[in-house]
């Protein structure tokens, strides 16, 4: 009895044991086997941590080799996902921070699983050092190394160079963007936002060991970031320096292009802004500035749209010559005044007989009353528009939609958007640049380049274009003896005497150009007697040099009142420094 309870006894307990070895086995096989991977990744999920490295930016630089822009390192402090046994009073203290924001975001780190969560940004060397020195009493504290810009020439070129700052949430979810983080520095605008993804580069990767409370121990890998690409703009930075130092103060914008290339020289919106104010993220007090009422991130040289005044009246006179209405030749007499029904149409002075050439050059308004009379408006607007007015170029530094179109009216136009048919004593304002035409300075300075180039226009570029890589967008069907007869008279506003653009003559170089008012307020009240912000806008367009131009530019000095005094010799200087820069022999 006794030996028979043994044998059961025994028996009992070996299959108890064999049942056990045979769970544990199957634990082991679902654990090791089934489960291997998922539990390995979990475990070197809390033994490995990866930190993302930026990428240094690729440099910008003008025309002629010279950087617009610099790399400098940006240092900010950071916490390793996961971390533990962390004293929040004691770290706020050592980061200077307000506790209840280092709080919310530890918080945020919790949530994290990949990314280190950046705690304190913009340390200068002196912080480094001391969170350095005191680090290893924070389980997960890291210091962390971007780099940030430099822009060498501060508020100048800031439109067209733009600014970096935090991701959007759209550029965070772009296809294109799985690179970054919500603490990587994008391009915001400009040509920073532009080219960004050829800037930007490729962000390297370390990944490192850490202990149970989150301590780093050791680098297990580091994946060395690719820098971004280099790009060359086809701006001088000299002559853009030159041309918003000639400002003055003054309110306005400034277009220099290339008549062979379309590439843009200079282009200055005032007043302006700069871009290192926004490298460590802009402080409340600078972004009220930049919201006052004078607009400095407007990019006044294509997202405001003027009347163009006189200056509109060699695009008027090309037409009027290719369609036959007028010739060379063609005489008339200007009294000061057309009386048209109960209106009065006025001329800013007695010229007496005018010629074609002298209603250019003395920029005579009856004149072209009888010219735009002539045509008829819709005529005008195709040629306005083969001009390049009344379009937006796309050049990209800012959004497409952004960009003003400007208007340049027809009989359809008033139509549709007035509801209203067309009047002859439109085609009379609008002949002279006034009424509801307005263009943009880039548009103007499209129209002046075609002017000089006889109706070639290339592509409008901001990057330096190669030998040879410069394409023809358009060439118009217009007589280049038209533009002869035009590009003469427009010699003459400059170098003649009565000339309204005397003010640009030059002893350098021969200068063909138009000057042009825009009427702020109507009325014949001398802008002189007027309040500035009720004063006429100043234009002025021109090419150099004359027999084989290769500069053309708009200029626009907003309540400058009028464009021979105020814009005309800004023109001046900026084609001589161009002319002078361009005839020296490479050093």
């Amino acid at each position: 009895m006794n030996r028979d309870y043994f044998v059961r006894f025994t028996y009992t307990v070996m299959y108890s044991l064999v049942g056990v070895f045979v769970l544990l086995g199957l634990r082991l096989y679902y654990m090791q086997i089934l489960k291997g991977s998922e539990y390995r990744e979990a475990a070197d999920s809390n033994r490995v941590r990866v930190v993302m490295l930026s990428a240094p930016r690729g440099i910008i630089y003008d025309r002629n080799g010279t950087p617009l822009v610099m790399n400098r390192p940006y240092f900010y402090a950071s916490i390793l996902p996961g971390s533990k046994g962390i004293d929040v009073k004691a770290l706020a203290s050592l980061l200077e921070i307000d506790e209840v924001k280092l709080q919310q975001r530890l918080k945020k780190e919790e949530k994290a699983s990949f990314n280190t969560t950046v705690l304190k940004e913009g340390l200068n060397f002196q912080d480094v050092q001391r969170i350095e020195a005191r680090r290893s009493d924070f389980p997960g504290l890291i210091i962390e190394t971007s780099l940030t810009r430099n822009y060498v020439y501060n508020e100048v070129g800031s439109h067209i160079i733009g600014y970096l700052g935090k991701p959007t949430k759209v550029q965070l979810q772009d296809e294109y963007s799985e690179d970054i983080t919500p603490d990587t520095f994008v391009g915001q605008w400009g040509v920073e936002e532009l080219y960004d993804k050829n800037l930007r580069g490729i962000p390297g990767k370390q990944i490192v060991e850490v202990d149970a409370l989150g301590r780093q121990l050791k680098v297990l890998e580091y994946i060395k970031p690719e820098m971004g690409s280099n790009i060359t703009l086809s701006i001088d930075i000299e002559l853009q320096s030159v041309a918003e130092e000639l400002f003055k103060g003054k309110t306005g914008a400034l277009v220099a292009l290339s008549p062979n290339t379309g590439e843009v020289l200079a282009l200055v919106s005032l007043p302006s802004f700069d871009p290192n104010d926004f490298v460590m993220g802009i402080d409340s007090d600078k972004w009220a500035l930049l919201q006052d009422k004078s607009k400095p991130l407007i990019n006044r040289a294509l997202q405001s749209a003027y009347p163009p005044g006189s200056i509109f009246k060699p695009l008027v006179a090309i037409a009027g010559l290719q369609e036959g209405v007028l010739t060379p030749d063609l005489d008339l007499f200007c009294n000061g005044e057309l009386e048209y029904g109960r209106w009065s149409f006025g001329c800013w002075k007695r010229h007496g007989h005018v010629s074609f050439h002298k209603a250019l050059v003395e920029s005579c308004d009856l004149y072209f009353y009888e010219s735009g009379k002539r045509l008829g408006i819709d005529r005008i607007e195709r040629y306005a528009k083969d001009f390049g007015l009344g379009q937006r170029t796309n050049l990209g530094i800012i959004a497409g939609s952004q960009e003003r179109e400007g208007v340049i009216p027809s009989t359809s136009w008033k139509q549709k958007q007035l509801g209203k048919p067309w009047f002859l004593g439109e085609t009379f304002v609008s002949a002279i640049g006034q009424g509801y035409v307005s263009v943009t300075p880039m548009q103007a300075a499209v129209m002046a380049s075609m002017i000089a180039n006889n109706g070639v226009k290339h592509p409008i570029v901001i990057l330096k274009q190669k030998d040879g890589e410069a394409q023809v967008e358009k060439s118009l069907n217009i007589k280049k003896e038209h533009f002869l007869v035009v590009k003469n008279a427009l010699y003459g506003v400059v170098n003649e005497a009565g000339g309204t653009g005397s003010a640009a003559r030059s002893p350098l170089v021969s200068v063909a150009g138009k000057t042009g008012t825009a009427q702020v307020v109507r009325g014949r009240i001398k802008t002189e007697l007027l309040k500035e912000e009720f004063r006429d806008h100043a234009w002025f367009i021109a090419f150099a040099p004359y027999d084989n131009p290769s500069i053309a530019l708009s200029i626009i000095v907003e309540h400058g009142g009028h464009g021979g005094s105020a814009a005309a010799p800004i023109a001046k200087k900026v084609i001589e420094t161009y002319i002078m820069k361009n005839s020296q022999p490479p050093s």
